[in-house]
């Protein structure tokens, strides 16, 4: 998934790891999304986001056997039940997002018009969304604040278990 030093100002990355390539922020996020790792808030909403849509048990940012925390029941119950419905999936724009952008939550639709779930974030051509697991696979669209309408291709990480997939 790939990682991120965080040095002085004045020191150099190279110094303390040489071969690392110093990046943009931008180029980090969008690493992230064509991987499918949320981040923060804007990625992961509070009161929103659920830890297995959000695809945090494949990264063990859940645990099963820890005392309490909040959502815990639900959490447990739906692993016990086995069924997800819904992921963030890292997405694909058939054209980078412009200016005008799509806004966080934006509705993304099948292309008879049918729901199929709600966009997150983005950068340029690339983004996550948390979609329905069985609508990746037909064609998608999300429209941008302006109204145009944007295809869009999600796609299934490399480094989810295979039986995700």
């Amino acid at each position: 998934m790939g990682w991120r030093l965080i040095v002085q100002k004045e020191d150099v990355a190279q110094d303390v790891v040489p071969t690392t390539q110093v990046r943009s922020a931008k180029d980090y996020h969008k690493h992230r999304y064509q991987k499918g790792i949320p981040e923060g808030i804007k990625d992961l909403p509070p009161g929103v986001a659920l830890p297995l849509e959000s695809n945090l048990t494949f990264m063990n940012g859940v645990s099963f056997t820890k005392g309490c925390y909040i959502g815990q029941e639900l959490t447990a119950r739906t692993q016990h039940m086995g069924v997800i419905r819904k992921r963030l999936f890292p997405i694909r724009f058939s054209a980078p997002i412009t200016a005008e952008g799509i806004s966080a939550g934006a509705t993304v639709f099948t292309e008879s018009g049918k729901q199929a779930g709600k966009y997150r974030a983005g950068e340029d051509d690339v983004g996550i969304a948390l979609l329905r697991s069985e609508k990746i696979k037909v064609p998608l669209y999300i429209k941008t604040s302006h109204g145009h309408q944007v295809n869009i291709v999600p796609s299934v990480p490399d480094w989810w278990p295979k039986a995700n997939k």
